[in-house]
């Protein structure tokens, strides 16, 4: 009997333990089932908000001019005898250009300077006579009158000589020659295009509403579309006063120095233009933005959810914006991982 009882016992034993084992395994199962069912937190990189200073500037495009432009024209007429700078060479101011025949006026030239040289060498037998008191003072006036007249005649012919030797009137460079030795060229007709780009001007229109924000005299940053890596600094040298009727805008003039004179006039330019500098605008980079339904939205990360806020853009400067509303300074924006979640999101910063 004493056996049978403790058989009973350790049944009972063994079929406690079997369900306590049962009801652990299930528990673990449904504590294992509701972990699953939550999502793991989205890895994110957040920077903290201050308020830091900006630019507003607005880049305007503008053509490249050449400092000075200038097109030499005969000043006489005659046979070209001589060519001496060609196109792409350099020449400095008062470089003989070419030479016109000129031998008439040669002639007319030692002419009247034999003339000059007679009437004054009359003038000085007549002043010595007149010191004498042989010969009244009408006498040595009118030999004064005549040696004018001479020296003038004489400097006449010689301004016309010499227009036969037309010479540069800027430091430059030969653009485009419009002659060939040995042709007839009359007066008034081009020889020659010479161009300075030892400083570039870059003319701008700027709208009505943006002309009052631009000075004389203010710096502005420079970029040229066929140098793109290259950082220029211009300055303001001419606002206009009064705006084109057609387009309604202001001329603007601002100019860069072309140390390498590969900056060619009829280049494409952009200028900035500052407008204002905002001191403490709170700033988002614009890839930090995210467009759901036609609103702008930054994602902010607090006590490790993500909450969406709604916000307003001013000022864009490069690759950052001023948020005019819906930020505030403090708080720990999302810039990394922001296109991965939704409002109300766990998230781990990294």
């Amino acid at each position: 009997m004493q056996t049978k009882r403790s058989i009973l016992f350790l049944a009972v034993l063994l079929l406690a333990g079997f369900l306590a084992t049962g009801c652990d395994d299930k528990e673990g199962l449904a504590t294992a089932e509701t972990n699953s069912t939550q999502p793991p937190a989205v890895p994110v990189s957040v920077i903290e908000i201050k308020p830091v200073p900006m630019r507003d500037v607005i880049y305007l495009p503008g053509t490249t001019e050449a400092w000075q432009d200038v097109q030499v024209a005969a000043d006489t007429a005659g046979r070209i005898e001589w060519i001496g700078p060609r196109e792409g060479e350099r020449v400095n101011k008062g470089d003989l250009l070419i030479k016109i025949d000129v031998a008439a006026l040669k002639a007319a030239m030692d002419h009247a300077e034999a003339q000059l040289k007679l009437a004054d060498n009359l003038y000085q037998r007549r002043r010595r006579l007149f010191e004498r008191k042989i010969i009244a003072e009408e006498e040595l006036d009118l030999s004064a009158t005549q040696r004018t007249l001479a020296a003038t005649d004489y400097e006449q012919v010689k301004v016309r000589y010499y227009h036969g030797f037309p010479r540069s009137p800027i430091k430059g460079i030969i653009n485009h020659l419009y002659v060939d030795a040995g042709e007839f060229i009359d007066t008034g007709k081009p020889i020659a295009d010479i161009v300075n780009i030892d400083r570039i001007k870059i003319n701008v229109r700027v709208p009505e509403l943006d002309v009052r924000f631009v000075l004389k005299g203010q710096k502005t940053p420079v970029k040229i579309d066929a140098f793109p890596k290259r950082e220029l600094n211009g300055q303001v040298d001419f606002v206009a006063f009064k705006a084109d009727p057609a387009t309604k805008t202001f001329l603007v003039r601002t100019l860069i120095d072309n140390p390498f004179g590969d900056i060619r006039p009829g280049m494409i330019a952009r200028v900035a233009f500052v407008r204002r500098v905002i001191t403490d605008a709170l700033m988002a980079p614009l890839f930090a933005l995210v467009d759901k339904g036609g609103e702008r939205l930054l994602f902010i990360e607090k006590d490790g959810v993500a909450q969406s806020r709604t916000v307003s853009i001013g000022v864009i400067e490069g690759d950052r914006v001023q948020i005019t509303s819906g930020l505030n300074a403090g708080d720990r924006l999302i810039v990394k991982g922001h296109t991965e979640i939704e409002d109300g999101m766990k998230v781990s910063v990294q």
